[in-house]
């Protein structure tokens, strides 16, 4: 049976298609229907920090389907008061959460959280940032390419300078309502914030009433070495956005919700799915996973590791290397797609940041013998003419 052609005729048409079926998944390998195995460094666009099947999340997945899989959050139940306990104090200060089941939801829900919590309307994102694709989240993302034929969009939505504390600091005003940033752009470059840039930006909203939006959709749960990509710059947010890898794999998002955050009242919003037993079972095992194998320490030194090799190899191509933990991205001086094509011809998969960037995502459990298979194929693929 031929899953490409039955994809081909039945797909929507909104993804460009890979010529490249995968059936299966181990640690930080795929494998095709053929039995090919290829390293995965995109990770699902940063899904699967824990990497594929892991044994405790499909023990996870078993039990609980056998048990109770859904149940609206207007009643109590055991899986989801555990999640909420465990994800809860992994931020001090933010001790509330809203479950949904993806990121743009995630930030849907954060948008009309500031909003009631504020009385304002408006909000400030930063050029290249990307949120999401739904009407709210997508009036934050930069790129003009997701934004095209859909507006207007959500009104009262404006762009500075990333990592400029002038320039946010004339755009924040008494109708800002929040101001959304991620610490680490992914989609925009992977880029991260600077320390002076992230501490002015919470000083900034103190000082005009307005709240802290933390994108942590792709950083979080030990991508950047640590649990959050904030905690590297010792700043609390009034609200943080996380999703991908939160349920080892199953779809699953969150809002963590600080102190300064108001008036959330029943039937100010509200999730269907969100916080179903089924996914709070898995996200339960994927944080015991994550404490046990102690993944953040892990992206941090692999990491290192990885970013030390890539900065040692002799290519005039590359122009910068850089990221934090395992987010890293590699700028060329010209269009990635020729060369992400000789990468996955070489059984390696990795995704593009814009035009110009390769990004790696690799599962947090890649071994270092995986590791240095990728940094062999990256140096041979770059230092080659992209057209070669």
């Amino acid at each position: 049976m031929n899953f490409a052609e039955i994809e081909n005729k039945h797909t929507s048409g909104v993804y460009a298609k890979q010529a490249l079926t995968i059936v299966r998944g181990q640690g930080a390998s795929l494998f095709d229907v053929d039995g090919n195995e290829y390293l995965d460094c995109s990770s699902g666009h940063g899904v699967a920090n824990l990497g594929h099947a892991h044994p405790k999340i499909a023990e996870a997945l078993y039990k609980q389907a056998n048990t109770l899989i859904t149940l609206f959050e207007s009643f109590p139940n055991d899986q989801r008061a555990m999640l909420m306990e465990k994800i809860t104090a992994l931020v001090p200060g933010m001790d509330r959460v809203f479950f949904c089941n993806s990121g743009t939801e995630a930030v849907e829900a954060a948008f009309k959280f500031a909003r009631i919590s504020t009385g304002r309307k408006n909000f400030i994102a930063a050029m290249r940032a990307f949120h999401g694709r739904t009407f709210g989240s997508l009036s934050a993302t930069f790129n003009k390419k997701y934004r095209e034929g859909f507006e207007p969009l959500l009104p009262g939505v404006s762009h500075v300078a990333y990592n400029n504390i002038e320039a946010l600091d004339k755009a924040v005003n008494e109708e800002t309502a929040a101001v959304i940033l991620e610490v680490v752009q992914g989609e925009g470059g992977v880029y991260p914030a600077s320390l002076e840039y992230v501490h002015a930006v919470r000083r900034i909203c103190d000082e005009r009433g307005a709240l802290l939006i933390v994108d942590e959709i792709q950083t979080g749960f030990g991508r950047t070495g640590r649990m959050f990509a904030i905690q590297h710059f010792g700043v609390t947010p009034d609200l943080l956005t996380c999703a991908k890898s939160i349920a080892g794999g199953v779809p699953m998002g969150a809002v963590l919700i600080g102190a300064n955050v108001k008036n959330l009242t029943p039937g100010v919003h509200g999730s269907t799915f969100g916080g179903n037993p089924l996914s709070c079972a898995a996200a339960n095992a994927a944080l015991d996973v994550m404490a046990e194998e102690d993944l953040p320490r892990q992206a941090e030194v692999k990491g290192a590791y990885l970013m030390d090799r890539l900065k040692r190899i002799q290519s005039p191509h590359i122009r910068e290397v850089r990221g934090l933990g395992l987010m890293i991205g590699i700028e060329m001086k010209q269009k990635v797609a020729p060369y992400l094509k000789a990468l996955q011809e070489r059984k390696i998969i990795a995704l593009n940041a814009g035009m110009t960037v390769i990004r790696l995502l690799p599962p947090l459990v890649i071994t270092y013998e995986q590791i240095d298979r990728l940094v062999n194929v990256l140096t041979d693929a770059l230092t080659q003419d992209a057209n070669d």
